[in-house]
């Protein structure tokens, strides 16, 4: 088990990242009165010019310390909007609810359906697609860390809504409703088992299907939320779309590995990018032919787009060229496998890379004492209000 004090350093540092939210001259619209907001947080949209009739909309979710403005430009979602014609909507936290601008993924109040951030998050779905030429059936939700650890909530509470989801570096839904709890699943322990992980999410909402299909994103060196938690994510949804334990194929996708699972009618469920080498961030392709985003703090040049790659999974744009078939799935290929075959591209992170570098051997200060410690690291985290 890791040592606290170097949970502690390593949550800390997130307060020391530099915050890519301070971007002038956003292209974001501020989305005001869209309800009664129970979880109090903004809403802004972009609305390409592009925007036709039975355009989708993509619902995306920032991670703590940043800002949905700052998301945009690292993410790229406007740039992909202009080019294929889809609208964007992005809550956006506030810190008189979180310090450190985090989603409150952990809390019973705004996890559960008809409540708190997560009905906010409902009310603003409302508002765009009652404003614009919004087809109801193709509305997708996506977010890094604690927005993608938000985006399970949503999928999970309101899964009638949404097509279609992408958790990037995020956590599995109702597995944490306390602060030490919220610790040990970023961690990696206690994880419930997959028939329970299900039952979470089956008993959020009377929703009986059909679900959401689901794209995940994690990379194999992420020292803030565990990759195990992408399994986690795995099992939760596979029950519910009734697809086995082995992927129906493992690709390589612009050098790392894609695993792939397919309903009874062959179509395409559940996928899982592991980014070899790569920290805590959304990784990115800002120099290819069909690469967009800015690079900077959580946001991590991989020489893959994972924002092109999840509109594809959607259907939002064509389909890529990239993918390189390698073989039909073994029967339980562990991450370590595919570490090992798809092991040549990898990212090396460099300090204010957004990849906190603390050793694990580090003192906790005496300063304030350890109490202030904890707490102090307990906000940077986003695990305290």
């Amino acid at each position: 088990m890791r040592k606290l004090s170097d949970t502690i350093a390593r949550l800390a540092s997130l307060r020391n990242a530099a915050d890519i939210s301070a971007v002038p001259g956003g292209r974001l619209e501020s989305l005001p009165n869209f309800g009664s907001n129970p979880g109090a947080l903004q809403a802004h949209i972009y609305v390409p010019p592009t925007l036709c009739d039975g355009a989708a909309l993509v619902v995306v979710m920032h991670g703590c310390t940043q800002m949905a403005a700052g998301y945009d430009v690292g993410a790229g979602w406007s740039e992909m909007a202009d080019r294929y014609g889809f609208a964007l909507l992005f809550p956006e936290q506030q810190r008189r609810n979180n310090p450190n601008l985090c989603f409150n993924w952990f809390s019973p109040e705004d996890s559960r359906r008809g409540s708190g951030e997560a009905l906010s998050i409902r009310q603003m779905i409302d508002a765009v697609a009652g404003a614009h030429p919004i087809d109801p059936a193709r509305i997708f939700v996506t977010g890094l860390s604690a927005g993608g650890a938000m985006a399970s909530v949503m999928l999970a509470t309101y899964p009638e809504v949404f097509a279609g989801g992408a958790i990037i570096a995020g956590l599995p839904y109702g597995c944490a409703s306390t602060i030490p709890q919220a610790f040990d699943l970023m961690r990696g322990h206690d994880v419930p088992r997959e028939a329970e992980l299900a039952a979470l999410v089956r008993g959020a909402s009377d929703h009986s299907g059909p679900w959401p299909t689901l794209s995940i994103w994690h990379g194999s060196g992420d020292p803030t939320v565990n990759p195990t938690n992408a399994d986690a994510i795995i099992a939760q949804w596979r029950a519910l779309h009734g697809v086995g334990l082995d992927p129906a194929r493992i690709e390589a996708v612009d050098g790392y590995p894609r695993r792939v699972w397919c309903n009874a009618t062959g179509h395409e469920v559940i996928e899982e990018y592991s980014i070899t080498g790569m920290g805590h961030g959304t990784p990115l392709d800002t120099a290819g032919e069909n690469g967009c985003g800015k690079s900077g703090a959580y946001m991590l040049e991989a020489s893959i787009s994972s924002t092109r790659h999840i509109c594809r999974f959607w259907g939002l744009v064509g389909s890529d060229k990239h993918a390189v078939h390698v073989r039909p799935a073994e029967a339980g290929p562990t991450r370590q496998n595919l570490a090992l075959t798809f092991g040549s591209n990898t990212v090396n992170e460099t300090p204010g890379a957004g990849v906190p570098t603390a050793s694990p051997l580090i003192d906790v200060p005496a300063v304030g004492g350890v109490g202030k410690v904890i707490e102090d690291a307990l906000r940077a985290a986003g695990l305290m209000r």
